[in-house]
């Protein structure tokens, strides 16, 4: 907000602001919207398989990103109108707090896409012995190990933000994380038609080889929906730290509320691809709405 204000003395962009109904409907939607996805595969038996573990993990980032943005803007409201101060110890405590869920929601979300990227990996080119290497408890480990890395780094990372020294690995994690995602694809979508006709002599391969394949685009849109929706915002942030003065970098500060929409959007957007392209939620979101009616 410091360096919002601060830009408009050295550019001439105007800053623009996203109407609080917009934000709180946004946020709220994206909330709603993954609190169903989590619910579904929680009720569903057939969808406690590792792949609906690791979409939860995503669900979980989305909420947690919508619900970031909402607490901020409302603790700017309170600001605005006199109920909290920006400087004192409590507000500094629940800005570190609210920041501290943003790079949790962040990491969670990078995280959560590599073990779906990963799970879909070893589907399509291990397919025979997939269920072997992915069990279920593997798949909990993992989910645990990684949340566990995301508090502690999102806490640590909240409580020393001002040193270059944090910022700089977290920003770096961001565009590394998304390269090794990439190359990952790359190697899946290059390998998958030589591993199909390796085991095309095999029994209902081709329709097992359509399906992870049909997996593995989905994960494609995850990815696309996903860098757009958060490639801004951590843009915002690297220029915030490194070029506030900057009258270029300024004039991109002005739209800070459009970056911070975009992240609420992702957690509009991943739930609608889950519904779209996975029979087995509409199925699932087809009897939940039955049954309540």
């Amino acid at each position: 907000e410091n360096i919002s204000d601060f830009s408009l003395n050295i550019t001439d962009c105007t800053q623009i602001v996203v109407p609080e109904e917009v934000f709180f409907t946004v946020a709220a939607a994206g909330i709603l919207e993954n609190l169903l996805i989590l619910i579904a595969v929680v009720r569903n038996k057939s969808l406690h398989l590792p792949m609906y573990f690791f979409i939860c993990s995503l669900a979980i980032s989305d909420m947690l990103g919508s619900l970031y943005k909402t607490l901020e803007n409302i603790f700017i409201i309170l600001c605005k109108i006199g109920y909290l101060t920006r400087h004192g110890d409590f507000e500094k405590k629940l800005d570190d707090a609210m920041d501290s869920m943003f790079i949790l929601s962040l990491l969670g979300s990078i995280f959560s896409l590599l073990a779906i990227a990963a799970d879909r990996y070893i589907t399509i080119f291990y397919a025979l012995r997939y269920h072997n290497i992915m069990t279920l408890r593997r798949a909990l480990v993992i989910l645990a190990i990684i949340w566990t890395f995301c508090a502690g780094s999102s806490i640590a990372i909240a409580l020393f933000s001002y040193e270059a020294a944090t910022v700089i690995p977290f920003t770096i994690l961001f565009p590394l994380m998304m390269f090794f995602i990439l190359c990952l694809y790359i190697h899946m979508f290059l390998l998958a038609r030589s591993h199909a006709k390796k085991i095309s002599s095999l029994p209902t391969s081709t329709v097992h080889h359509r399906t992870n394949m049909r997996g593995a685009i989905t994960l494609t849109i995850f990815l696309g929906v996903f860098l757009c929706c958060w490639a801004p915002f951590v843009l915002h942030i690297l220029l915030a730290r490194f070029c506030p003065h900057n009258p270029y970098c300024a004039c991109y500060m002005s739209i800070f509320h459009v970056n911070g929409t975009l992240i609420m959007c992702n957690a509009i957007i991943n739930p609608m691809i889950f519904a779209f392209r996975s029979p087995e939620l509409r199925s699932t979101f087809k009897k939940m709405f039955y049954c309540s009616r």
